[in-house]
């Protein structure tokens, strides 16, 4: 997967809750972007892909958000206070390596590389630079082209596995997931806590978007206290109630 330019923005919060202020970012509370190998069940439990729930293209600016954190990728190498190799050993079918993360021409690239009877695969994050809450979250992408190899860009909290309460420890936000096996116009979205033996799930909502495994794609989700919206290439796919899902998956 090739990743280009992220960005976050902050600003007031008008009409959401007193004293709560908007984050908007286009890339993670800890951001991740990760290129791995499939598991079959990884892809299960998904919903029936939808088309665009309105027409109307939304951008950060015109939701009322400002800039506040990004990244151009500009260089040869990752910016080290910004980003960091995630979870570096096996994950899934591949095994996460520093080698199989490049930054050039303007791009970070997270590859799935052979080698030495192993396939390394590339993950990074801003677990170590930054971590916030609420927001506009976006980053710009081209998909990858085998049907074997699944991208992924995703916030996450940093304390998700400490317990089930999700008021309490977070959860993590799968911004975008792609899984060719679904269809090459599909893109999936999620949310899971309570990691552990009670882990659950909204389980995958799919958006039906007519060649986004080709060329650059903007992928975003807008997290508010109430509810969470996640669009592709600016149109509005998903909406879902925090609360809602919360109590049909608790009861």
């Amino acid at each position: 997967m090739t990743q280009c330019p992220m960005s976050a923005k902050y600003g007031p919060s008008p009409g959401i809750l007193p004293g709560i202020e908007r984050h908007s970012f286009r890339v993670a509370v800890v951001m991740v972007v990760f290129i791995g190998l499939i598991l079959a069940p990884q892809c299960m439990g998904q919903r029936p892909p939808q088309n665009p729930m309105t027409q109307t293209r939304y951008t950060p600016k015109k939701l009322g958000y400002k800039l506040f954190w990004e990244d151009q990728f500009n260089g040869n190498q990752l910016d080290p206070h910004k980003w960091a190799v995630r979870g570096v050993g096996p994950r899934a079918l591949g095994y996460v390596s520093g080698e199989a993360v490049k930054v050039e021409n303007g791009c970070l690239k997270l590859l799935a590389l052979k080698k030495d009877g192993r396939v390394l695969v590339g993950a990074v994050g801003t677990q170590a630079a930054l971590t916030t809450r609420y927001g506009y979250f976006e980053c710009r992408a081209r998909l990858q082209k085998s049907s074997g190899i699944w991208a992924a860009f995703w916030i996450q909290s940093s304390r998700i596995s400490q317990g089930e309460d999700p008021a309490t420890f977070g959860a993590e936000i799968d911004i975008m997931e792609c899984f060719k096996k679904l269809g090459t116009d599909i893109v999936s979205h999620n949310v899971h806590w309570a990691y552990g033996p009670n882990q659950k799930s909204t389980h995958g909502m799919q958006s039906y978007r007519k060649g986004v495994s080709k060329g650059f794609h903007t992928f975003a989700v807008e997290w508010i206290p109430e509810k969470y919206i996640f669009y592709v290439d600016g149109y509005k796919y998903i909406m879902r109630s925090r609360l809602a899902f919360l109590i049909s998956r608790n009861t």
